[in-house]
C-alpha cells in the first residue's frame, strides 16, 4: 500500500487549522463509538476503522478514528484540519506501517499520546495477536480474551459452512491477491498462487493461470482489476477493511458469503 507524504507546508496548515477550530470549538467527526470520558477508560484514536475495530475487539470503549470507513484505500485519504482535533486529546494513537502520516498528526497537533503501531492483517493469528496486545495495553484483557475466544468459535463455523459449499465436495483451487490469503484459508481451498501487491507482470500472469484456479480473491481495497481475465477463473472482491460498524467479525462473514456463494453456483 504506498504511504500518503504530507509536504512540512501541510503540516504547518494543519497546525493553524486546529487552532482555528479548537478557539470555534469545533470537532470532527468521530466515526466511532462516542465521547471521550475517560470514565470509560482511555481515549483511542486510530487512523482507520481497521485500527479502530481491533481497539473494539479488545474492550475499549472510547474509540475513533480519521480515515472514513468508505475510503476503499486509506493511505490515499487526504488529512484535514479536523482531523487534528481527534488526537488532541487522546491516549493512544493506533496506526500501521503503511500509515507514515500517523506520527505527523500526533506532531503536528502537539498530542502526547502514546503511538502504537498495529499489525493489519486479517490472517487470524495476526488478529488474536493484535487484540491481546492492545487488550494489555488498555488494561482490558479480559475483554480482549473473550472476544479472541469468541472469534475462534465464529471462524470454526464459517470455514465448516464453506468447506460444506465445496464445488463437488472438492477442495477449490484458488489465486489470491497478497493480502486475501486469509480468506483462501477459511475456505479450506488449495491455494494455487499469489500476485501483488505489486503491478502484476504479464509472466506472473502466466504462471497463474497455469495452475487452472477455478476462483480469483482479489483484495477489494487495492485492486488490481481482473486479474485473469481469458482463465475462466472467477474473480470475487474481499473487503480486508471492517466497516462502520467496526466489527471484525463481519468481515469474515461478509467473505464467507461471497465464496460459499460462488463455490455453490460453480
Amino acid at each position: 500500500m504506498a504511504p500518503v507524504r504530507l509536504p512540512v507546508r501541510s503540516l504547518t496548515a494543519l497546525s493553524a487549522g486546529l487552532l482555528l477550530l479548537t478557539a470555534c470549538g469545533g470537532s470532527g467527526d468521530t466515526g466511532g463509538s462516542g465521547g471521550t470520558s475517560r470514565a470509560d477508560g482511555p481515549v483511542v484514536v486510530a487512523t482507520s476503522s481497521w485500527e479502530a475495530a481491533l481497539a473494539k475487539a479488545a474492550g475499549a470503549k472510547n474509540v475513533t478514528y480519521i480515515v472514513p470507513a468508505s475510503i476503499r484505500h486509506a493511505p490515499d485519504y487526504d488529512l484535514k484540519p479536523s482531523d487534528l482535533t481527534k488526537v488532541a486529546d487522546a491516549d493512544y494513537v493506533l496506526y500501521a506501517s503503511f500509515e507514515p502520516f500517523a506520527g505527523r498528526i500526533k506532531e503536528a497537533a502537539g498530542s502526547k499520546a502514546k503511538l502504537v503501531e498495529v499489525n493489519l492483517d486479517n490472517d487470524p493469528a495476526a488478529t488474536e495477536a493484535g487484540v491481546s496486545k492492545l487488550g494489555k495495553l488498555f488494561g482490558t484483557e479480559q475483554a480482549a480474551g473473550k472476544w479472541n475466544a469468541t472469534f475462534a468459535d465464529r471462524r470454526k463455523k464459517l470455514a465448516e459452512q464453506l468447506k460444506s459449499a465445496w464445488p463437488g465436495g472438492k477442495r477449490p483451487v484458488v489465486v489470491a491477491q497478497a493480502f486475501t490469503t486469509w480468506a483462501a484459508k477459511l475456505a479450506g481451498a488449495r491455494l494455487a498462487g499469489t500476485y501483488g501487491p505489486d503491478q502484476v507482470t504479464p509472466a506472473q500472469l502466466s504462471k497463474l493461470s497455469a495452475k487452472k484456479p477455478k476462483f480469483v480473491l482479489d483484495n477489494e481495497n487495492m485492486s488490481s482489476g481482473t486479474v485473469l481475465p481469458d482463465s475462466g477463473a472467477r474473480q470475487l472482491n474481499i473487503v480486508n477493511y471492517p466497516g462502520a460498524d467496526l466489527d471484525v467479525l463481519a468481515v469474515y462473514r461478509k467473505a464467507a458469503e461471497q465464496m460459499e456463494k460462488a463455490f455453490g453456483a460453480s
